[in-house]
Formats: C-alpha cells, sequence, structure tokens
C-alpha cells in the first residue's frame, strides 16, 4: 500500500508524539507501511560523504595555498627576512598586512640584528608609530639611537642590538600582529611607545584602511593575511574593484597622515571614540599578556604632545560640549595671564575636544598607566618629563616639530629617560659598564651623534611639507613643494631630492660623502660614512671606502678604525692587509704576522704583503722565513722596491 503526500507529512510531523501503533491507526494502514517510511526518511547519509564534502575544499585550498608559496606568487609576507648572511631584518614588505587601500607604504627604520642571538648580545626591541621610527627626522633621528650609542659607550664588552620597529601610520594592530613575531628572536627589553594612531592609523575605527570595529573579525583577517590564498582573492577582489571606480580619493601626492583618514570627525564621547579606546585597551592587554607568558622585560610609556602652540584641528559642536577653538583661545588668554594651572587644563581640554583625533586621548595615558599597574610593568612618564622641561609647564614648539612629533633634542631626550629607566629596572647588559657619572655618557652620545646637517635639513623640509597639506591647512591653499622649499646649496638640493623622491636616504648621504671628498673636508666626509655606517653596517664596502681613502692622505689612524670593524664583520684581503702594515709600522710585530699571513690566504701573490712580512719575520730572527718571502716577492716582481735590499740583509743572517 502506497502512503499519499498528505500521509507522508502527518507522520513527518507527529512520529515523535505518537506510538507506531497509534500512528497506524491514525492513518488507517498497516504498521509495517508506516515503519518502512520511517526506516527510508531516518536512514543516515553515510560519513565519508561528509569527509568527501568538507575534506574536497580543504584539500583544494591547501594545494593551491602550496601551488602559489612553490611558485613564489605574491610579496614576501615573512615578519623577517635575510639582510645578509647571519643577520635579519624586519621585512619592508610586511606592511602590505595592514594596507591596502594606499599605495605608498610605510617602512621600519631597517635595523639589523643576528639571526642566532650570541651569549654576550643585548637585544632590545621598540615598537610603535611614527614618533617610535623618528619622524621627521628617521632613522636617525630615532630616540631609539639614542639607546643604541649610549648603550655601546657604557657598554663595550656586549654586543649591542637596538632595533626599531616602529613604522608610520601604524597602531595596536600591527604591534598586535607582530608582537609573537618579535618575542619569538629572544629580546632582552622590549619598549612601547604607542597610542596616538590609534584612529585613523592602518585598520583603526576612523582610518580608510578600516575593516570596521570588530576586533574579532580584524585580527581573523590579520591572520588570514598570512596565507597566499587570501592574497590572491584579495588582489582578485582589487582588479574587479577598478572596474567600478576610475578615480581615487585622495590626491597621488598627498602627505600619508592626509591619505590615512576616512572617518574625519570623531567627537568626544562619541560611539567612534569610544570604539577607538576599547580597540587599544583590548589589542594591548593581547600585547602584554603575551609578553607576561615569555617573562620578556617591558618598559610602557605615556604619550606626550604639543599642547601650547597646536590648535585643534577640527572644532564642531556635539552635544552640550563647547568648541575645541574657542576653550584653546581661553587657555591662551589664562597663559597670558600667568595662571599656568588653569591654562594647563584647558589646553588639554581643547585637546580632549579636537574632533581630528591625531593626538591621543588622555584615557589612552590612563590605560597605560593602569596596565603598567596591574602587569607589574615599569611607566615611563614621558608627558610628564616633557612638562618639566616646556616653558610654563606646558609642552609646545620647544620639544615639538608639529603636533606630536619631537624634535632632534626631543627624541634624545626620551632616548635619556628611557635609559635611566632601564638603568633603574636594572634592564641592562651583563657586562661590566665603564666608569663613568651619567652626565658624561650623555654628553659623550650628544656629542657623538650619528646625524648632519643633511638630516636636519631633511627633517625640516618632511615638517613643511606635512604643514604643507590638510589638516594643517586647507588642501586649495596648498603651495607647491618646489615653490615652497627653495634650495640654497648642495646640502639643501640633496634634501630636497630626498623629500621628493627623486633619491632615497641612503643615496643622499653618498652623494655628499663624495662631494665632501671632492673638497678634500676629511671631517664632514668621515661623518657622512660614519652615517651610512651606523645604519647600514653590514655593506662592509663602506668601512673599506673609508679606510682607503684615509691611507690614500696617510691617516693611518683613522683609517686604522674601519680596517677593524671591517674585519670583525668578515676578514678580507684588503682589511688583514693594511691591519697588518700599519701595526708593523707601529711595531706590534706579532700581530703583523698575524694578520699579513692572513692576507696571503686570500690572494699569495701581493707584493706589498710579501715585503711587509719579511720584514716582520726578520724583527723575529726568523730570517730563513724572512729571506723565503722577500724571495718570493722578488719572483712576483724583481723590480719591488727596497726588496734588494732587504735581500741583501737578509742573506748573511740566514742559516
Amino acid at each position: 500500500m502506497q502512503l499519499s503526500n498528505k500521509q507522508k507529512k502527518w507522520i513527518v510531523k507527529n512520529y515523535r508524539k505518537y506510538p507506531l501503533k497509534k500512528m497506524a491507526g491514525e492513518l488507517g494502514v498497516a504498521e509495517d507501511v508506516v515503519s518502512k517510511f520511517l526506516n527510508i526518511q531516518n536512514k543516515k547519509t553515510p560519513f565519508y560523504f561528509y569527509i568527501v564534502l568538507i575534506g574536497l575544499p580543504i584539500l583544494f585550498f591547501l594545494l593551491l595555498e602550496m601551488g602559489l608559496r612553490i611558485f613564489g606568487y605574491g610579496f614576501n609576507n615573512e615578519q623577517w627576512i635575510p639582510a645578509t648572511k647571519g643577520k635579519l631584518i624586519l621585512n619592508p614588505e610586511i606592511a602590505r598586512r595592514y594596507f591596502y587601500a594606499t599605495n605608498s607604504l610605510p617602512y621600519s627604520n631597517q635595523d639589523v640584528f643576528d639571526e642566532i642571538k650570541g651569549l654576550n648580545t643585548f637585544r632590545v626591541f621598540i615598537l610603535g608609530g611614527s614618533s617610535t621610527a623618528g619622524f621627521p627626522f628617521a632613522p636617525l633621528g630615532a630616540f631609539s639611537r639614542y639607546l643604541q650609542q649610549r648603550l655601546e659607550i657604557v657598554y663595550p664588552e656586549s654586543k649591542i642590538e637596538v632595533v626599531n620597529l616602529g613604522m608610520t601610520a601604524v597602531n595596536s594592530y600591527t604591534i598586535r600582529d607582530i608582537f609573537p613575531g618579535a618575542l619569538k628572536q629572544q629580546p632582552d627589553l622590549i619598549i612601547i611607545y604607542a597610542g596616538h594612531n590609534e584612529y585613523y592609523g592602518a585598520l583603526g575605527v576612523g582610518s580608510m584602511e578600516s575593516f570596521g570595529t570588530s576586533r574579532s573579525i580584524i585580527n581573523l583577517v590579520l591572520t588570514l593575511n598570512k596565507f597566499k590564498t587570501v592574497e590572491l582573492i584579495t588582489n582578485i577582489s582589487r582588479e574587479f574593484m577598478k572596474w567600478f571606480s576610475s578615480t581615487t580619493s585622495t590626491k597621488k601626492d598627498a602627505t600619508l597622515m592626509a591619505r590615512m583618514v576616512k572617518e574625519q570627525y570623531i567627537p568626544l564621547d562619541s560611539d567612534l571614540y569610544y570604539a577607538g579606546i576599547e580597540q587599544f585597551r583590548e589589542n594591548f592587554r593581547d600585547i602584554l599578556d603575551m609578553a607576561k607568558e615569555t617573562d620578556v622585560p617591558v618598559l610602557l610609556s605615556t604619550l606626550t604632545c604639543n599642547l601650547r602652540d597646536q590648535a585643534p584641528f577640527v572644532s564642531i559642536p556635539f552635544d552640550n560640549y563647547p568648541p575645541a577653538d574657542e576653550i584653546y583661545k581661553l587657555g591662551h588668554q589664562e597663559l597670558m595671564k600667568s595662571n599656568l594651572q588653569v591654562a594647563d587644563s584647558l589646553l588639554n581640554y581643547s585637546k580632549e575636544l579636537d574632533a581630528l583625533r591625531f593626538r591621543s586621548p588622555n584615557l589612552i595615558n590612563d590605560i597605560i598607566q593602569s596596565f603598567g599597574k596591574e602587569y607589574g610593568y615599569f611607566v615611563v612618564n614621558i608627558d610628564s618629563a616633557f612638562k618639566s622641561e616646556s616653558p610654563y609647564g606646558i609642552v609646545g614648539n620647544n620639544l615639538m616639530t608639529d603636533h606630536l612629533h619631537p624634535t632632534l633634542a626631543g627624541y634624545q631626550f626620551i632616548g635619556r629617560l628611557f635609559f635611566n629607566a632601564m638603568k633603574e629596572r636594572n634592564y641592562l647588559p651583563d657586562s661590566a659598564p665603564i666608569d663613568l657619572t651619567d652626565d658624561e655618557q650623555d654628553s659623550i652620545t650628544v656629542l657623538d651623534y650619528k646625524f648632519s646637517r643633511l638630516d636636519s635639513v631633511i627633517g625640516n623640509y618632511r615638517i613643511t611639507a606635512l604643514k604643507n597639506d590638510w589638516p594643517f591647512i586647507d588642501q586649495a591653499k596648498q603651495i607647491d613643494i618646489g615653490l615652497l622649499l627653495k634650495p640654497s646649496d648642495f646640502v639643501d638640493s640633496l634634501a630636497f631630492k630626498c623629500i621628493n623622491g627623486d633619491m632615497d636616504w641612503e643615496l643622499v648621504h653618498r652623494k655628499l660623502a663624495y662631494y665632501y671628498l671632492s673638497k678634500r673636508d676629511y671631517k664632514n666626509f668621515k661623518l657622512e660614512m660614519d652615517i651610512l655606517i651606523s645604519q647600514f653596517p653590514i655593506i662592509v664596502d663602506y668601512y673599506n671606502f673609508t679606510a682607503n681613502e684615509f691611507l690614500n692622505i696617510g691617516d693611518y689612524n683613522e683609517a686604522y678604525y674601519y680596517l677593524v670593524t671591517r674585519y670583525k664583520l668578515k676578514p678580507d684581503v684588503f682589511s688583514t692587509k693594511w691591519i697588518g702594515i700599519i701595526n708593523l709600522s707601529e711595531g706590534k710585530n706579532e700581530s703583523a704576522i698575524k694578520y699579513l699571513e692572513e692576507s696571503l690566504k686570500f690572494d699569495r701573490i701581493d707584493t706589498q704583503v710579501l715585503f711587509n712580512l719579511a720584514g716582520a719575520y726578520s724583527r723575529f730572527n726568523k730570517f730563513d722565513k724572512a729571506l723565503e718571502t722577500i724571495n718570493e716577492c722578488l719572483r712576483i716582481d724583481p723590480n719591488y722596491a727596497g726588496a734588494d735590499n732587504l735581500k741583501s740583509q737578509l742573506e748573511p743572517l740566514a742559516h
């Protein structure tokens, strides 16, 4: 007997309510008919069906991911890449993980560190945004450079690695993403100076590079971005979107600061305002939880900014709050009356009311302070220290180049504050320090700072370009950068080419070094080469080139430093030869023999090395060996100057 569709629907609807016999009676059919129908309905799908259903897509994407990696599709999304054999740097392309709509990507200062950490190495990682990177004086103006140089001065027996991972226009999402990779490199200390970019930095709640306010979604995207398959899908989507958009939303030549802003206005106490606060709080908690798990010391810091000389960028009415610009004016009126405490309070309030949140709210500093107490991490109160060094106790242009980026002296001051905190907490190398007072250490560090007039002009030009754009001025009032910056000499022209993108930082410094060399200005030539070596210590040609120029003018003392440093990196024929010759000239005969013999391993027919080595042997009364060596010199070059004379002196002494 066949069941009707109506009967089947009734059974499906009621089979849990009634026993089989009751259902059969209600329908007027035999029990076996109902039972047979129920068995068909309840027949389970074979388990392998689900395995195939789930496994095939997974297998497809695994094979696709493997294929994309094997064929090198897309950019290298590894966090660390080799700078040279045995040395690592932060991947210059890592910002692609965080920036999607921005073509001009930021990158770190490219500090180098050993792939395998040595026993005598003291390693510090520093994380944050553009203020950490040292804008506008990056790379050598960053506070990390002060720490590097002072630690090297005070602890000469330790190898110091201060690695600055700061990047422009990034916030806590970026720090959270790269933090696990930083921890794996076994730092002895981590320093964090971050918070100003929380709203408009990449993936922030007000950024054009935003995916919304859900941290779970954004952090999931950051995890998925490490896969080539996701990169492929993203690239296809971008190409697809280009078909529907013929224009860009921002000017091509706009500063990164101007390009990053999407939700321009974020009033105090608005939903977006608190979304940014929670974004920072929870990301920072994740960061500090990771640090605690690995027991790595962390130094935190409050943020500082320009209150006295930076008017609010955007003043708009919101709820019952007064306009930000009016409060700023009141603050300066009180300042003129010497009501300093009231003035400070009003100027700080005007910053809080500024609807364009390039300067972090006070709540960010409150969170940093509270986390310091909760996790037991020392918080360096940089904001308070800057106030104490400022006229009227209010931070202004005395230590700031713009709204939040310090002057060079300001960056050195931050470095000093962090060093003092490291000393107070005993976060320092294990080796013995040299016997210098704190003031002497600081004085030597600043006096020997690797920074030239070219770096200063580049920094000034960068600030001028920044303030020639929104939000400092209306875009309609912008002046052509070529008209605004009028280079007056060779240094200025190089700085202009650098900030205009015609030459990179390394090339302009190299050009200037050649220029000074052509003018026989060896003091400034040395400074420029020292700057290049400080930034790119693994480029061995810099050492050889500099040493050779000092050898050419007979300044062996200057040459010797570069030769020895080059030798420590990787011995070569040039460094071994000249270290040996200089040591021989100073009567260091045993050391001279060591280096000259090593040089012959690179080049066995260098007559200059053979001649000097013969002389070194004779000073140790090794006359047979000296004669053998000078004979080899004459065999290669029978006319080598002085060789015949030395041979005639050695022959009576040899056995």
